[in-house]
């Protein structure tokens, strides 16, 4: 007859497990741990957007973090289109970014911060690995505009709060100018670094939107702080 094995004690068991989860906790990079700080510097984790997220509502955290990364955040005073769509938080980014054209679009900080990030951990990174030459600014089809979605019925934009930005390429220090219209589809390097930055988008931002989603973004990647967390 075989001999029963004691079995551990409740309390040692869920002891045992609790060192365990600690154990993966102390090895766990910032970027994945929710109660570190956020820093430029940081690649993109498992908690980035968290920790933008809770940065997007406290402005001059916010703030902090870009200046501590060598990046100002500028008000620019309230915006509002005849009445309707004020912002109040809202402000441009200078320095320490690829420079984004037209310049110095009203952003509110935490898609500010996002940018900053995406710009930082993903499009300069991937321009370099993938095309060989670092993007040096970024063109888009505007940030704060006082609309609703595309489509009847569907609500406010989150342009209309300064939160979504609409990108439309990315130019290089070599000259060569790379677009979402021209090469998204591309089999190459270039439509690969497109969608490499539009899926690290989606770890960045609430919304990353492009032209797989519909014929509307065919030309654009929409990034915002505010959506609902769609990623296509």
């Amino acid at each position: 007859m075989r001999r029963k094995l004691p079995l551990l004690p409740i309390g040692a068991a869920l002891a045992a497990l609790l060192l365990g989860g600690l154990a993966i906790v102390a090895r766990a990079p910032p970027q994945d741990l929710p109660w570190k700080p956020l820093t430029l510097d940081q690649p993109i984790g498992l908690a980035t957007h968290w920790k933008i997220a809770r940065l997007a509502g406290d402005p001059a955290r916010c703030r902090a973090v870009l200046a501590a990364g060598g990046v100002v955040f500028r008000p620019s005073g309230a915006l509002s289109d005849r009445g309707a769509c004020e912002v109040r938080n809202a402000g441009g980014l200078y320095g320490g970014l690829p420079q984004l054209l037209p310049a110095h679009p009203a952003l509110t900080c935490g898609e500010a911060l996002a940018l900053a990030v995406w710009g930082r951990q993903s499009v300069r990174p991937q321009s370099r690995e993938l095309l060989g030459s670092e993007v040096v600014a970024v063109d888009h089809y505007g940030a704060y505009a006082c609309r609703d979605i595309r489509g009847a019925g569907q609500g406010r934009s989150q342009h209309a709060f300064a939160n979504a930005i609409d990108i439309a390429g990315f130019r290089l220090a070599d000259g060569r100018r790379v677009t979402v219209e021209a090469h998204y589809r591309d089999p190459g390097r270039r439509g690969a670094f497109l969608r490499g930055v539009r899926k690290d988008a989606c770890r960045v931002f609430s919304t990353a939107l492009g032209p797989d989603f519909n014929a509307a973004h065919h030309d654009h990647l929409h990034l915002d702080m505010g959506g609902w967390g769609t990623c296509r």
